[in-house]
């Protein structure tokens, strides 16, 4: 009977000090994953939406700039018709237009051709 008893207490023991050892590591893990997102600061405040985060040099359109709507949108009207200039862009990357009501996307538009000097 004795015996009994002692195996049973070494196993509680042996329970115990794996129980320990799981808490502790974690603990550990919770930790490092704390640390590690303390380096992330820099990125807060950043959108997970990457037109969001585009400078101003990097926007598909600017202030003052002429851009026309697709012919789709305005069946049975000529190209220049269906140009306007652009009065605000908005940090969405929508924008206003001068003499024309509403917010607009890029993908209402044709593709804005670069032109290389």
């Amino acid at each position: 009977m004795k015996r009994i008893i002692r195996r049973r207490r070494k196993r509680h023991w042996f329970g115990a000090i794996a129980g320990g050892l799981a808490g502790l590591t974690a603990g550990a893990l919770g930790a490092t994953l704390l640390l590690r997102r303390k380096g992330d600061e820099q990125n807060e405040g950043k959108s997970i939406y990457p037109q969001y985060n585009r400078r101003n040099a990097d926007r598909w359109a600017r202030p003052g700039m002429s851009i026309t709507f697709r012919a789709e949108l305005m069946p049975g009207r000529s190209r220049s018709e269906r140009t306007f200039r652009i009065a605000e862009v908005m940090p969405s990357g929508r924008v206003t237009l001068e003499d024309f009501t509403g917010e607009h996307t890029e993908t209402e538009f044709e593709p804005v051709r670069q032109t290389r000097d």
